[in-house]
């Protein structure tokens, strides 16, 4: 399993459950690496989609207490999760959000894609800093591009204990 997402340069990932920025070019490769694959996310995740509809041509697992809709897989806990994912290739699950998932699968995920935002997008929610923990190993980092006002750098963390 992997996660993907994009951060500010405080580790902030979203401001009133929505993205911070509009950046065309992180969208793109979020859209093309996860196209035809399997995503997990939160409840409020699913919900900050447009008319809280799953990703098309995806499978769409929700991580929730509470059953969602038949649009998406929806799992109740950890080992739910895990049983659940048994089904899917490792290399073509990828964790989407939100921080408490992101927090929660981390240390599941065999590596984590990093969109670096060299701006403060004013975050009301952060997931750890991968720079900082032991555990993650920064593997690659693309050159500085710039998006729509933004410079922006494409990382991959390995996790070690994979």
């Amino acid at each position: 399993m992997k996660a993907i997402l994009h951060v500010d340069n405080r580790w902030g990932i979203g401001k009133g459950n929505d993205l911070m920025f509009s950046i065309p070019r992180d969208m793109k490769f979020f859209r093309e690496t996860t196209a035809g694959k399997t995503v997990v996310m939160g409840l409020n995740t699913l919900r900050s989609f447009p008319n809280g509809k799953p990703l098309k041509n995806r499978i769409n697992i929700v991580l929730s207490p509470e059953d969602v809709n038949e649009d998406v897989i929806t799992v109740h806990g950890l080992n739910e999760l895990f049983e659940e994912l048994k089904k899917y290739s490792p290399d073509e699950v990828f964790v989407i959000g939100g921080a408490s998932v992101y927090r929660l699968l981390f240390p599941y995920c065999s590596e984590v894609l990093v969109t670096k935002v060299d701006a403060d997008g004013g975050a009301d929610v952060f997931v750890p800093n991968l720079d900082e923990n032991e555990d993650f190993r920064l593997v690659s980092e693309s050159d500085p591009v710039e998006d729509n006002g933004y410079n922006l750098r494409f990382c991959t963390y390995r996790n070690v204990k994979y």
